[in-house]
């Protein structure tokens, strides 16, 4: 106000005063003195102005004051103001409460400045009160989680149930008409994994974790599950086991060979195929490599061809070895006519002739290597019996000394007789009822698939809780 009202009488002196026209002198005033002229001054204007008139250190101190007590963490706090500067003091249990109460003075209006003398109590040495307080926490959460966590509980348990009941709806509407029963696992499988999924869904949305279970049921957590790096071999097996199912190469039961491992089909699950091996054992081979590899099939057709190899001396007539061969082998009650069996000569060796002998046998019903067993014995028999010989392989032997021969008088004895010629006798049939055909030692010539299918119906499953696919197979049909 001062400032203006100089402002205006300043103002109202120029209006006043005689006014000087121009060619002519203005006579100074004898009665009036001359005015100091105004001198214009440059001042910073202050940042903040308060409106309210500045608080007095009594005043700023006892609030301090009463704000440290109210919040309960100091002991005998106190706060003194003296030209706008707080003085702070009193005891606290943790650092960040000396902090903040120094962080509380600074902003209070009208303090320029803080000494914060406020000290932290340090806990005894065998304090253990601090390690109990994350323990309790833990326990307070859990209590608070325990309505959450039967509930979600509750939730698994509807959702097995309606997983089981899902997979009986399904067996008996949709996937009664699949007939291959890899594909039909595969489908009841991934229904089954849809409701699991909403069951999860639905868990995670009790537990507050929306976001996760929106993932989850997106889809894009299932995706990145499949295609993932981690889990590369794991979808490749899922897409192998469907391609198998859908091309058939086999069937349980079969009697195949991949990768050099030869055994029968139990069981085509999502992740490999298990083969009971001739010798008793589980064999999984995963079906990336199944689909991948070459497969052979010994059972897919029942007429099997067999050979095996016999050798004869130059002196015998290869006709006769020939046609004496095939007739053992016609007369065997598990050779085939249709295709009739062949005695072919495959080379001429060293020392004998080789003959080579092709029969086919039915692989369902007879065992391949007790046929061939009981026919290379038969064929030998029968070869010994016509008096054809069979030598072993040509050897030298070298004696580098020399081999020494020393002469004995022999005794005089009487002349022996020549022994009579044996002559050559026609091939002699093979009695299909003799003792001959099947040796104790080779037993029955059924197919050993019986045996192989009970060692495996009392060995321990390796997937316990997946269903045998041998299951509609009667179990006398093994004894």
């Amino acid at each position: 106000m001062p400032a203006l009202i100089r402002f205006f009488l300043i103002l109202s002196m120029v209006a006043g005063g005689p006014s000087v026209s121009r060619g002519q002198e203005q006579e100074p005033a004898e009665s009036a003195p001359a005015e100091p002229q105004p001198v214009e001054e440059t001042v910073p204007a202050p940042k903040a102005v308060n409106v309210t008139p500045a608080a007095l250190d009594a005043d700023i101190s006892r609030r301090l004051t009463h704000i440290l007590e109210a919040t309960e963490w100091f002991t005998e706090p106190e706060a003194d103001v003296d030209e706008g500067v707080a003085f702070l003091t009193g005891t606290t249990d943790d650092e960040k409460y000396r902090t903040w109460a120094g962080e509380l003075a600074r902003n209070t209006q009208d303090v320029v400045a803080v000494v914060n003398r406020i000290q932290v109590r340090q806990p005894p040495l065998w304090d253990m009160s601090a390690s109990f307080l994350p323990m309790r926490e833990i326990l307070r959460n859990t209590v608070r989680a325990i309505p959450t966590i039967i509930m979600a509980l509750l939730i698994l348990l509807l959702t097995w149930l309606s997983m089981l009941l899902c997979g009986w709806v399904a067996d008996w509407t949709l996937l009664s008409r699949v007939d291959n029963k890899l594909l039909k696992g595969v489908l009841r499988k991934a229904l089954l994994l849809i409701v699991l999924l909403f069951g999860i869904y639905l868990v995670l949305q009790i537990s507050g974790l929306t976001r996760l279970a929106t993932t989850v049921i997106g889809g894009t957590g299932l995706i990145g599950l499949i295609i993932g790096i981690a889990f590369r071999d794991i979808a490749e097996n899922f897409l192998a086991s469907i391609l198998i199912s859908m091309q058939n190469p086999f069937r349980y039961g079969d009697l195949i060979e991949v990768e050099g491992v030869e055994g029968f089909v139990q069981r085509v699950n999502t992740r490999g195929t298990l083969l009971m091996t001739l010798e008793g054992n589980h064999v999984q081979i995963p079906n990336s490599i199944i689909y991948k590899s070459k497969i052979e099939n010994f059972t897919s057709n029942p007429k099997v061809r067999l050979d095996f190899l016999i050798g004869v001396g130059y002196d015998v007539p290869l006709i006769e070895a020939q046609t004496l061969a095939k007739t053992t082998l016609g007369q065997h009650p598990a050779v085939l006519d249709d295709p009739e069996p062949l005695v072919l000569v495959e080379n001429l060796a060293a020392s004998t002739v080789n003959l080579r002998l092709y029969y086919w046998i039915d692989g369902h019903k007879h065992s391949v290597l007790k046929v061939n067993s009981a026919l290379m014995r038969q064929v030998k028999t029968a070869f010994e019996e016509q008096g054809f010989s069979m030598p072993d392989d040509a050897r030298e032997v070298i004696f580098p000394q020399g081999v020494p021969v020393q002469m004995q008088e022999a005794e005089q004895d009487l002349p022996m007789e020549p022994a009579p010629a044996r002559l050559p006798s026609r091939p002699r049939p093979v009695n299909l009822m003799d003792e001959e055909t099947v040796s104790e030692a080779e037993g029955e010539l059924t197919n050993e698939y019986n045996d192989i299918k009970r060692q495996s119906q009392q060995a321990r499953d390796p997937e316990e809780d997946s269903t045998d696919l041998l299951a509609d197979t009667p179990k006398q049909d093994v004894e």
